[in-house]
């Protein structure tokens, strides 16, 4: 099950994941509002997700999520685990 095994050593915040890597939704560490539109645009777990670009200033970043471009500011970034190497989801 996602975010219920403890290895944090593969897992990294999405606003740190660098240009051109791709990694999977883990957990996210947000309730509310926010949660839901993260969710509603796929950040689940088990989504991949790949980190396309940074903006000159370095946020918001644009990241490829189920087929789609998406820019998340780093503040909403940081509340989302991804695990690089896969996992069994």
């Amino acid at each position: 099950m996602p975010g219920s095994q403890d290895s944090p050593l593969d897992l990294v915040k999405l606003s740190e994941l660098p240009v051109g890597k791709s990694a999977v939704v883990d957990s996210l560490k947000i309730e509310g509002t926010m949660r839901r539109r993260l969710m509603d645009i796929g950040l689940v777990p088990g989504t991949r997700v790949k980190t396309l670009r940074v903006s000159p200033t370095g946020d918001p970043r644009a990241y490829r999520i189920r087929g789609a471009v998406i820019a998340l500011r780093s503040d909403e970034g940081e509340k989302v685990l991804v695990a690089s190497k896969a996992r069994d989801y």
